[in-house]
């Protein structure tokens, strides 16, 4: 099966690099669909002049920042594979790791994958509250969708593709996470499955990005989407 690794990049100029070369080595057939999110670090010439000739790589840019979620739909749409997966550029999550995301799906077992970081896998010790926050929006989203997720904020999220392109998402930032959850739990027959994975997580002073106000920006689109119903 084809799988499109698809890559939102915001001022990732040290890592967007490795990251690619880490998922050509990985061992599964792959397309990378990167999205530059209007980066103003150096990625883009990083890109331009390192990235663009490799194999299975195609890269968009975006001529200003307009957030993951954005980022996110412009690769879905360019997505060819039968899975499409999200890959963080950030070397938080490690790209060895996709085959074992996406086997659920590859075996038939699975329309869609969640990649949880608190299932018991190996992971760099961090901040406390973020793990709280982390909890009490899956907590949340599991209230307003009647999953049992562990972990609902993940990046390693895997598709089938056709159902990925089923989906109406709007969302420009981080919110793309609860949103897409709705919308995926509103679909009964689709088979939704969990997998641990490790987690190699950044400070702030790394380039970690995610912060409260995208915290509060989760619950209004559990609320939205989820109690709503929009």
């Amino acid at each position: 099966m084809l799988v499109s690794v698809v890559v939102p990049c915001f001022n990732e100029k040290t890592t967007v690099l490795p990251l690619i070369q880490k998922v050509l080595a990985a061992p599964f057939d792959k397309e990378i669909i990167l999205v530059d999110d209007g980066s103003t670090d150096g990625t883009r010439d990083v890109l331009a002049q390192h990235a663009a000739a490799l194999p299975n790589v195609r890269i968009f840019f975006h001529d200003r920042n307009r957030g993951k979620g954005a980022a996110l739909r412009r690769g879905f749409e360019e997505a060819k594979g039968d899975i499409v997966i999200v890959q963080d550029a950030d070397l938080e999550y490690d790209p060895q790791e996709i085959p074992k995301v996406i086997a659920p799906i590859v075996e038939g077992k699975a329309d869609v994958v969640y990649g949880s970081r608190f299932m018991g896998g190996p992971r760099r010790v961090l901040y406390y509250w973020h793990s709280v926050g982390n909890q009490l929006l899956t907590t949340l989203s599991n209230m307003v969708t009647d999953l049992n997720l562990t972990d609902m904020e993940t990046c390693y999220k895997a598709f089938r593709r056709e159902v990925l392109q089923s989906l109406t998402l709007t969302e420009d930032r981080f919110g793309f996470e609860p949103e897409v959850t709705v919308k995926l739990a509103r679909r009964k027959a689709i088979r939704i499955y969990e997998t641990p994975i490790t987690y190699l997580g950044r400070q702030y002073d790394e380039g970690k990005k995610i912060g409260l106000k995208d915290g509060f920006r989760a619950l209004y689109v559990l609320a939205k989407y989820g109690l709503l119903r929009k």
